[in-house]
């Protein structure tokens, strides 16, 4: 075991794992973070997608040990009240359906229209990439990352 300090949500948190665990089951099972969700295991479906230090990373295949003093935002931290352009979209759009992918297809649009305020089709396809819906609503996550865009 070993603490490792982290910068989660602008919060301060001290943890005593393994350096080998996954962010995720840190934020999860040690910070009751519950918002990112496990989905494969192997960083392939996008479930659970986080920001470090801005960039939209999968949680499930990152060790706390390579985490250092890089800044963590979750799903709980992307806004205080759940109004961040992406999400507003989201809803206008009525995006989820089963909602299991939801945080991390919200993270990675989040992260991607931080760093390209304004994508073509091909750039959105290529930020997505990865991120799978079971429910199949790519469409309407494209209508809301280009409504997002707009805001």
């Amino acid at each position: 075991m070993a603490v490792y300090n982290l910068t989660i949500n602008g919060k301060k948190h001290q943890v005593d794992v393994d350096p080998t665990t996954p962010i995720l089951w840190v934020l999860r099972d040690h910070l009751n973070l519950v918002g990112t969700k496990y989905g494969c295991g192997m960083a392939m479906c996008g479930a659970c997608t986080i920001h470090l230090d801005g960039v939209a990373m999968r949680s499930c295949s990152l060790p706390v040990a390579q985490i250092g003093n890089q800044k963590i935002t979750t799903i709980e931290g992307l806004s205080e009240k759940g109004d961040h352009p992406v999400q507003k979209a989201w809803l206008e759009h009525d995006v989820p359906q089963c909602g299991y992918c939801q945080t991390g297809q919200i993270m990675s649009a989040a992260a991607l229209l931080k760093n390209n305020p304004k994508p073509s089709d091909e750039e959105i396809d290529a930020a997505m990439h990865g991120n799978i819906c079971r429910c199949g609503t790519y469409i309407r996550i494209k209508a809301a990352i280009k409504t997002a865009a707009r805001s």
